[in-house]
């Protein structure tokens, strides 16, 4: 059984990762840190855990009593922890933030889909954005083909649920204002491009292709549904083959024969892929949830996959019948 610690205990990504691993066959949780809520009873932040768990939240962060460290902390804080604390020997760490997704400080770039070898011997990881998992999974077959458009476009419009925003509110997340109601924000300057680019040029060296990625707010509360096309010569038949033997030992990416939904995926740690051809136009949709396969599930994936034990444990979870 490993020990686990949490940073940054409040907020959503903190609460589905708890709500992972208080159920996880291998994990159990010795910590979760929060300033703002110490001494409160978790469930009083975390409401859907009530009868689920008596975690207290801590003021105070034992790293020398845990194996895993998990960094839920706004982007930036993870950087400032590790220059205010000292790192014990064999902790591993992954973080959920931005701090080190370019792989910066002997952090490895936490996608299973390419990078499982080298999660499975990291001892630190840097856990992929919510966009750019889903971006990245409709679009890694190609790379990884040569088959990117060299100096042409590939379009994308993905819309977010509001859970990707946090759990601060804001004038863009408050009720009255997200409901019934889409909108585009940060158009073609998204911060998770950088890291789309980073893992694509790997995959494809050489790459020039230009992402045009225009993110939109849904007036739903968790999800990513993403829609992608490009140029391709590929046949439909071809293209389908093609991603469906990329994935093939992906057990969380997977490759459906019909057109997906959104629903199929909330509350899993799964992303389904569909691909179709409309004359040269290869389309490709992406759905996965943001707080699970877009965070923390992905999270825990990658645990597992440190932990040398089975790749699925404590994520088997199952979408609404409805």
């Amino acid at each position: 059984m490993k020990k686990i610690g949490i940073i940054g205990g409040a907020g959503y990504t903190a609460g589905e990762l708890l709500r992972l691993l208080i159920n996880h066959p291998e994990a159990k949780v010795e910590f979760i840190h929060s300033t703002s809520h110490a001494g409160a009873p978790v469930t009083d932040v975390h409401q859907g855990l009530a009868g689920e768990t008596d975690l207290v939240f801590s003021d105070t962060h034992p790293l020398d009593s845990v194996d895993i460290l998990f960094l839920c902390s706004a982007h930036g804080h993870s950087r400032e922890f590790w220059e205010n604390n000292g790192r014990p020997s064999g902790l591993k760490v992954i973080d959920l933030a931005q701090d080190f997704r370019d792989e910066s400080d002997g952090y490895v770039y936490g996608l299973p889909e390419i990078n499982r070898d080298r999660i499975a011997r990291a001892a630190s990881v840097a856990n992929p954005g919510c966009f750019a998992t889903a971006i990245q999974l409709s679009l890694l077959p190609l790379a990884a083909a040569g088959l990117l458009p060299v100096g042409g476009d590939i379009n994308v419009t993905a819309l977010t649920g509001s859970t990707g925003a946090g759990v601060k509110p804001g004038a863009t997340t408050h009720f009255s204002w997200r409901t019934d109601n889409i909108s585009v924000y940060k158009p073609f300057t998204h911060q998770h491009l950088k890291e789309i680019g980073a893992t694509l040029e790997k995959l494809q060296p050489g790459n020039t292709s230009t992402i045009n990625f225009v993110p939109m707010r849904g007036d739903f509360a968790r999800g990513i549904f993403a829609v992608t096309h490009l140029d391709c010569d590929l046949s439909e038949d071809e293209a389908v083959a093609l991603y469906k033997d990329f994935y093939r030992d992906a057990p969380f990416t997977i490759v459906s024969d019909r057109p997906i939904d959104l629903k199929q995926v909330v509350n899993t740690n799964k992303a389904l892929i569909h691909v179709e051809k409309h004359g040269r136009k290869l389309l490709i949709t992406a759905a996965e949830d943001n707080l699970l396969k877009g965070a923390s599930g992905q999270a825990v994936q990658n645990m597992n996959i440190m932990l040398g034990i089975d790749e699925t444990a404590g994520l088997r979870l199952k979408p609404s019948a409805f």
